[in-house]
């Protein structure tokens, strides 16, 4: 029987985000850094590769949107620093886009082991397509995994973002595909006398447990 291949650790939502610190193209960053403001840190498998390139451009595309939402964005693959230079000058040079945030060198995997992004049955040493988002306080509020063969969508991310900082604000939770200015879900009553009483608060009622308000 062949010995199974280590599980990769992962960080679970709405804990502390784990710290790092690490050398990135816009010099020595750590998770501390950027306390106060929401980050999307995201991992990519290599430098060089055709989807990854479509990626960065996207991201680079929203970091204005992104930075108007006081988040900022965090770039991380298993390449070197001379690596990501090259890889975002050939960027600049075959299409015209700035990556205008750092990218991380983590040639040791630390980074990328203690957020769970190294999957042994999607590849060696490279990194799957992982997003996280990290709130103001550190904690981390949500994360998506991708397949090495296909690209995010970064108006997704943009949409969580809205979302999250939406069910922060007022707290209230989001239906599917949830974007700002429709409806948002009011938390469901948790007692019995609440829950007779949900009819007559002047929401968009349904049931007990659903219903919707305007913000």
């Amino acid at each position: 029987m062949e010995p199974q291949a280590p599980c990769p650790a992962f960080p679970r939502i709405n804990e502390p985000a784990p710290a790092f610190k690490a050398e990135t193209t816009f010099g020595p960053r750590s998770l501390e850094d950027y306390r106060g403001k929401w980050l999307i840190l995201f991992s990519h498998p290599a430098d060089f590769t055709p989807v990854c390139t479509t990626e960065f451009m996207g991201f680079a595309r929203a970091a204005d949107t992104f930075r108007s939402m006081n988040c900022e964005l965090l770039g991380l693959s298993i390449d070197s620093l001379f690596s990501h230079l090259a890889w975002t000058r050939s960027i600049k040079q075959n299409f015209g886009v700035d990556i205008t945030f750092p990218i991380i060198e983590d040639l040791k995997m630390e980074v990328a082991k203690a957020y769970g992004m190294i999957h042994p049955g999607a590849g060696d040493t490279s990194a799957v397509r992982a997003t996280f988002f990290i709130d103001p306080e550190g904690k981390l509020r949500a994360m998506v995994y991708y397949p090495m063969s296909n690209g995010r969508s970064i108006d997704e991310f943009v949409r969580l973002l809205q979302a999250l900082q939406t069910s922060d604000a007022h707290g209230v939770a989001t239906p599917e595909n949830w974007k700002p200015g429709e409806a948002v879900i009011v938390p469901p009553p948790k007692t019995a006398e609440a829950a007779e009483k949900r009819a007559s608060e002047g929401y968009d009622y349904v049931d007990w447990y659903f219903s919707r308000k305007s913000l």
